[in-house]
């Protein structure tokens, strides 16, 4: 006896998805598959097909996409629905481009582990599956269909030092899915704030908190002796000594350490000057985060002054520029693209070469790596090839930023919850990239969704495919230190995976989305100097300063860089779902409730904004892009 399986194939709802192209399936259970038949189609999207079969639990389908020869037609199909004439119906998330006329495997949507659900090879081998000679075992099966899965991205040292790459000779190496749409929008949103406070102290200090680089700042209950401000020193209207604000937890500090000594880079003939400096700030009296001291250089000597704010205006100005130049030069190489883009690099590799599709890890992760791949090969083309960058840390610099950049990152300063700890930041007021990220790091729910695939620890330690991805970013991100080699608690693959979904998502947003708000006007943070750091105070007038700004083209560059940057890149962010890889009733109503969750967290923010003077949004949640996509 033969039944009818009725087959629903749905396409992406995205430009050029649809193919003229004739589809194939093939219905693949514990018994055997069904015959290789050809769907039903209108015009360019497919509706449905039905497949005559004996009644079984499917396992997996092959769909096949065959069209004319001259014209090569691509499509994108979303999934696959197949229901069974009990009424059961069975899921296949696709999402994935089919670009040739091979068969293609795609497992039924349940979160299953690969090396746990493949243990029937017998129910594939008797059929007419393309497969090499000699596979009958479970394992070889395993091996072979892993190889299927895992063949497209191989890891590539773009230079030695920083996080290992994909390997791509061009765009059109990079999978289909890894690339940009056809189409996109894209929306900018400027602020004239810097240009009218640039100068002030009190803007000056709020951006170590809330600008785009809120990573540098610590608190600072002894000084390092490498910077000898006097802590009997006055200031401030209440007479308050640095030695008492500093038992008080009011004193902050923040050390560029990693730009000494670095080989500045040569724009247009004329040698560059980047500063190493340490800035100290002071919370006041009325919760502003004041800076009350800057030494430009690492060493104290005579040649190395220290600046107060009771200098002359230019001396005072002058240090403080040298500072935002710092601060813009060590974001962008460390805090912007080593522990957001490369990292992400990583993560999404890893988890293409390790994870099945079916995996719920996959399932959580695969839409915080769209379009990473893309962008991140665009740069090194450009952006941070070794003639690329116009910043003094640029050329030979760079890659050093970067290998010492790499070589204090931990595990604990990507996982902001440690890192706000760490850094002594808990009590801080009118700190709003803590209290977002703090927010939109607990309302992740990653724990609700790993918890349900993984009911113990046991689970954990015996899943290959996810130890076999920690593993590889382990070695191929974080060159063999500082974070887990491997997975052995529920607990710690919550943590690592809710990590790397920060990262991809919100830290990204953090660092990346105020770049023109705030570098827009180039002396809030100028890529360069042209002029070496003061060796002495008295000198500094309007002429010298502005001669130690970047000159036009460079400024012209920069301003074109970051206002590229700042563009809104993706149709998808962090409350999104398009794609439904879930597909059981518990993981669906995990993603519901998130969803909830962070709109309910978005409103809170834009009422609490609308009583600043100057409203933090970078981490809103309807404005926070689910991956690296820019």
């Amino acid at each position: 006896m033969t039944l009818e399986y009725q087959v629903t194939v749905s396409t992406e709802d995205v430009a050029f998805a649809g193919t003229i192209d004739d589809v194939y399936i093939t219905l693949v259970g514990q018994d055997g598959s069904s015959k290789h038949v050809k769907l039903d189609k209108s015009k360019s999207a497919f509706h449905k097909g039905d497949v005559s079969r004996k009644h079984w639990c499917l396992l997996e389908i092959h769909l096949e996409k065959q069209g004319g020869i001259i014209i090569k037609d691509s499509w994108l199909p979303a999934k696959v629905e197949v229901e069974s004439p009990d009424g059961k119906v069975y899921t296949f998330p696709i999402y994935h481009w089919l670009t040739d006329s091979k068969k293609h495997f795609f497992r039924e949507g349940a979160g299953l582990f690969l090396s746990h659900a493949l243990c029937c090879p017998h129910a594939v081998l008797q059929n007419d599956l393309t497969c090499p000679s000699g596979i009958r075992t479970a394992h070889s099966w395993l091996t072979f269909l892993c190889s299927l899965l895992f063949c497209l991205l191989r890891w590539a040292v773009y230079k030695e030092g920083i996080p290992l790459c994909m390997e791509a000779d061009t765009l059109k190496s990079l999978p289909p899915d890894d690339r940009y749409p056809f189409t996109r929008e894209l929306e900018l949103i400027l602020s004239d704030h810097a240009m009218k406070h640039w100068t002030e102290d009190a803007f000056f200090g709020y951006q170590f908190l809330n600008g785009v680089n809120p990573m540098m700042i610590q608190c600072c209950k002894t000084l390092p002796s490498k910077f000898p401000v006097p802590v009997d020193m006055n200031f401030s209207k209440s007479q308050l000594t640095l030695r008492t604000e500093m038992m008080k937890g009011n004193i902050f500090l923040c050390d560029y350490n990693i730009l000494d000594g670095v080989e500045t880079n040569t724009i247009n003939g004329r040698k560059q000057f980047l500063a190493a400096p340490l800035v100290l700030l002071h919370k006041n009296e009325d919760d502003e985060m004041m800076p009350i001291a800057i030494q430009l250089k690492q060493k104290p000597g005579e040649d190395n002054p220290i600046f107060f704010p009771t200098d002359s205006e230019y001396d005072w100005l002058l240090a403080k520029t040298y500072v935002k130049s710092a601060d813009f030069n060590l974001h962008e190489l460390n805090y912007h693209l080593l522990r957001t883009h490369l990292l992400a690099e990583v993560f999404a590799v890893s988890l293409q070469r390790n994870l099945p599709r079916v995996h719920p890890v996959y399932k959580l992760l695969i839409r915080h790596t769209r379009y990473t791949l893309q962008i991140n090969f665009l740069a090194r083309k450009s952006l941070i090839s070794v003639s690329g960058p116009f910043t003094a840390s640029g050329g030979k610099g760079m890659l050093t930023v970067l290998d010492r950049s790499v070589s204090s990152m931990t595990y604990r300063s990507l996982c902001i919850p440690d890192d706000i700890a760490d850094r002594s930041l808990e009590d801080v007021p009118n700190f709003y990239y803590r209290d977002d990220g703090l927010k939109l790091w607990n309302i992740m729910f990653v724990y609700g969704i790993l918890s349900f695939y993984y009911k113990n620890d046991g689970m954990v330690q015996n899943d290959a495919e996810l130890q076999n991805w920690i593993q590889e970013i382990f070695e191929n991100g974080f060159l063999r230190r500082r974070i887990p080699q491997k997975f052995t608690t529920v607990t710690e693959l919550v943590k690592f995976v809710t990590m790397v979904m920060f990262t991809c998502s919100v830290q990204h947003a953090a660092v990346n989305t105020g770049q023109y708000d705030l570098y827009g006007w180039m002396p809030n943070g100028p890529s360069t100097m042209q002029e070496p750091p003061p060796t002495q105070k008295g000198k500094a007038d309007e002429a010298s300063f502005l001669s130690t700004l970047p000159d036009v083209q460079t400024t012209v560059h920069i301003l074109a860089t970051i206002w590229l940057l700042s563009l809104q890149s993706s149709d998808r962010y962090l409350h999104d779902f398009v794609e439904e890889h879930f597909t059981e009733d518990f993981a669906k109503y995990k993603v519901t409730t998130f969803q909830r969750d962070l709109m309910k967290l978005s409103e809170y923010i834009k009422c609490r904004n609308e009583n600043l003077k100057l409203p933090y949004t970078f981490l809103d949640p309807k404005l926070v892009e689910n991956s690296v996509a820019i």
